[in-house]
């Protein structure tokens, strides 16, 4: 394959790139713009100047799901598309400016992937529209 120029992406979804820190969380949940798109709930807020990538962060509500394992796999299906769709979150800021974003998921019934990635990508759609303004 010589001549040929290939451009890879990484899909991985290390730990620097989920929102843990309890103070960039409260910052997230008291300073932060949101939105609502079916299923999720949508917060996000500009990350200061040391941050590195966007960092993500996913919730399920126990009230809407009593068992752990619904709530777990709502969350892994989520997670996954972050992972898979993350890269269009790169087109919407320039170079050396981050979010903080997290999901919160408001469905009553756990959704096939297909619908949960699709309306992952539509919602950071709407992202970029938001930002834009």
């Amino acid at each position: 394959m010589e001549g040929t120029n290939h451009t890879y992406r990484k899909y991985s979804f290390p730990k620097q790139e989920r929102l843990s820190s309890k103070k960039l969380i409260d910052a997230l949940f008291t300073k932060g713009a949101s939105f609502y798109f079916y299923p999720f709930s949508v917060r996000f807020l500009h990350a200061d100047e040391n941050a590195t990538c966007h960092q993500f962060m996913v919730s399920v509500s126990k009230r809407n799901f009593k068992r752990a394992v619904d709530r777990n796999r709502i969350k892994r299906l989520m997670r996954e598309a972050y992972r898979l769709n993350k890269h269009r979150l790169e087109e919407l800021l320039p170079e050396g400016k981050y979010l903080l974003i997290a999901y919160i998921y408001t469905g009553k019934e756990i959704h096939p992937y297909s619908f949960i990635e699709s309306k992952l990508v539509d919602s950071i759609g709407r992202l970029k529209s938001k930002l834009n303004k």
